[in-house]
């Protein structure tokens, strides 16, 4: 129902009012009930969406701002909004007592609400704004990070370049509409413009709309702004706001511009090819961080890229005369992105979760899950599988989708749309291995780590086990359920896939969605090519467990002797001995050193005596790639630039008269002329 949408965007206001004037509690639950009803709301439209009619007195005059949710924004914004309630509501930011990080989480999910359903130029890019406005406020408000300033600037600036070329897109769709900014007619007046023209509005979006999906070179934003917040601003980032942009950009390449021409198959293949590159950049860098936050920006702009890459693949094959695949490439991206939400939002509650216990962000075999709960143990598990994709979670199935798609590329008739999804398929396999390898490391490293010792390892010195910090309840429940919700979403995919049928008619005139599942087997349009049942695989997996439990059983009828192994003639420590998340990924750092451009520095600190080594820091780190080559550039020309117009602000008056002079003899000659 879209009334409760409509009530969702006042509650929301209300408790935005309320931050403002410091009100912790009553703001916290007013917009963790806004997005509730929110929720309630997107599952109680589908799947045939809806239109509805909201009054913005200050912002328009009085004019009535329109409302339309399709059956994809509601898809969408369902599943980002069940972790963003659990991040407001059950486990709250990591400092509760700023009232800021609440205003920063109203804009951000009232960006939201309009970029999903407004239907015209001007209120989509102020709901544009607001959604880039509340990330910031939110990560400034935390103070995790002394640079935390600094990141948010660098994060908006490159939010608003993107900004700015929405805007030129748009008003080059307008300038052929007459002038009229209402999406409505934008259709028509890209049927006006050259093919050349339409493939740069194209480009235009996708550098926009990529700014905040994490596209290259734009990703390199992501770690700096999501490891100076908290978990709970990671989880409303990487769910309501990155599916919010992903929307807006398959909108923008879907209804704004033509569904045929030879123009359409070179912009998918641009979108394509940005699609996989980010992908396979993002997860390589997420593979070698060490901090909670920053490893899972990378995947979010990784799982966002594969996402783009599918987008890609639709505007190829509809433009080859399929449109059966385009709508399966479609529906399998909004499948991806919708499952990542709940999966990502559960690891960011766990990086809360740890923060908490331990005061830190760091990825280090601490054995939480020892003291965890088995409550926490099994979202944790659950969710890392999903974004590892293993089944029977819904990232495995969107995985599993997404390359029974870009398979089905033998079906076009250009052999360079045959290659292109070929090598796209290559690609994202790779990305695949890399991710399976990143969240064993999460989940291994980060959750699953044996710790501190038992003492009876710890030699001839018999003590009692050291206290182990406690991870709070509340993020065990909330875990839990976005861990059960990823199992949900897989195991009854063949039922909720008919809430995006409605969708894929309006879209391509098909119903690609129904044609993907037959009873409990889903099928990539046909059960002759392929198919899987993660709904049977939720029962036959269990089954599997029967041999290591058999296993177990017997081991118990034998004692079992534990002993040291040998150390180099040392103590054992294994702390010290233990995997680190730099060990761990090193192998890969080294085999592609040729993008990472590893950095290592030791430095030694002696006793009086030179043999003996007082103190030793080692630091690692790995390079960016566009950072020195783009950004740093164009900062150092800024820097540069506001050095030489420092003269506008020296106070000389007579200098201001010269320029006040100047202008006046530039404005008469213009006028003679």
């Amino acid at each position: 129902m879209p009334e409760l949408l409509i009530a969702a965007f006042w509650i929301w206001l209300a408790g935005l009012l309320l931050a403002l004037l410091r009100r912790i509690l009553p703001a916290r639950i007013l917009i963790a009930i806004g997005a509730a009803v929110a929720l309630v709301g997107a599952i109680c439209a589908l799947p045939h969406g809806g239109a509805g009619a909201l009054i913005l007195p200050i912002a328009y005059a009085g004019q009535v701002v329109r409302l339309h949710y399709t059956p994809e924004a509601l898809w969408l914004m369902g599943f980002g909004l069940l972790p963003g309630v659990l991040a407001v509501w059950l486990c709250s930011p990591v400092h509760p007592a700023r009232s800021g990080w609440l205003v920063g989480a109203a804009l951000s999910l009232l960006g939201a609400l309009g970029v999903y359903g407004v239907q015209d130029g001007y209120s989509f890019l102020i709901a544009w704004e607001l959604m880039s406005l509340g990330g910031a406020v939110m990560i400034l408000s935390e103070r995790l990070s002394q640079h935390s300033g600094d990141t948010a600037l660098y994060m908006l600036a490159l939010l608003e370049t993107g900004a700015v070329a929405i805007l030129l897109a748009l008003l080059l769709l307008a300038r052929n509409a007459g002038g009229d900014l209402d999406f409505a007619g934008f259709l028509t007046g890209a049927q006006t413009m050259s093919g050349a023209l339409r493939v740069a509005v194209g480009l235009l979006l996708l550098f926009g709309f990529g700014a905040k999906l994490g596209l290259l070179p734009f990703y390199e934003w992501f770690p700096g702004a999501y490891a100076t917040g908290s978990g709970a601003s990671g989880t409303i980032m990487s769910g309501v706001v990155l599916n919010a942009a992903f929307f807006a950009l398959s909108r923008a390449l879907a209804d704004w511009l033509p569904a045929s021409g030879n123009w359409l198959f070179d912009l998918g293949v641009a979108v394509t090819v940005v699609g996989v590159l980010s992908s396979i950049l993002a997860v390589l860098y997420a593979f070698q961080q060490d901090d909670w936050r920053r490893l899972l920006s990378f995947s979010s702009a990784e799982n966002a890229a594969v996402a783009v890459t599918l987008l890609g693949a639709s505007l190829i094959f509809r433009e080859d005369g399929h449109p059966e695949l385009a709508g399966l490439a479609w529906t399998v991206a909004i499948l991806h992105l919708a499952g990542h939400a709940l999966a990502k939002g559960g690891l960011f509650l766990c990086a809360d979760a740890v923060y908490g216990a331990s005061g830190g962000y760091r990825m280090a075999q601490r054995g939480w899950l020892r003291t965890a709960g088995l409550p926490f143990g099994i979202g944790a598990l659950f969710a890392a599988m999903s974004l590892a994709a293993m089944p029977p979670q819904i990232g495995f199935v969107s995985e599993w989708f997404s390359f029974e798609t870009l398979f089905q590329g033998f079906h076009l008739s250009s052999l360079g749309g045959r290659l292109t999804l070929a090598l796209a398929g290559a690609g994202l396999a790779l990305t695949a291995a890399v991710a399976l390898a990143t969240f064993a490391k999460v989940l291994g490293i980060g959750l699953l780590g044996a710790g501190a010792p038992p003492a009876a390892l710890l030699g001839d010195n018999k003590m009692s086990d050291p206290p182990r910090p406690h991870l709070a309840r509340s993020y065990g429940r909330a875990v839990l359920l976005l861990g059960l919700a990823v199992l949900a979403a897989a195991a009854g995919l063949p039922i909720w896939l008919d809430a995006l049928d409605q969708a894929d008619l309006a879209q391509f005139g098909v119903h690609s969605a129904q044609a993907m599942s037959s009873g409990w087997l889903l099928v990539p349009l046909t059960n002759t090519f392929a198919f899987i049942s993660p709904s049977k695989l939720v029962i036959a997996m269990p089954l599997l467990a029967i041999v290591p439990l058999l296993l177990a059983l017997n081991l118990r009828r034998h004692a079992i002797r534990r002993t040291r192994v040998w150390y180099g003639g040392l103590r054992e420590d294994p702390l010290r001995a233990a995997t680190t998340s730099l060990t761990f990924a090193n192998a890969m750092r080294v085999f592609y050193s040729f993008i990472y451009r590893p950095t290592l520095d030791a430095a030694r600190e002696h006793q009086a005596v030179a043999y003996f080594i007082r103190k030793l820091e080692f630091e690692h780190a790995v390079a960016d790639v566009f950072g020195p080559l783009l950004f740093t550039p164009i900062r150092r020309f800024v820097w540069w630039l506001a050095g030489h117009l420092r003269a506008l602000q020296s106070g000389d008056l007579n200098f201001y008269l010269a320029l006040i002079g100047a202008l006046l003899i530039i404005i008469l000659a213009l006028t003679l002329r």
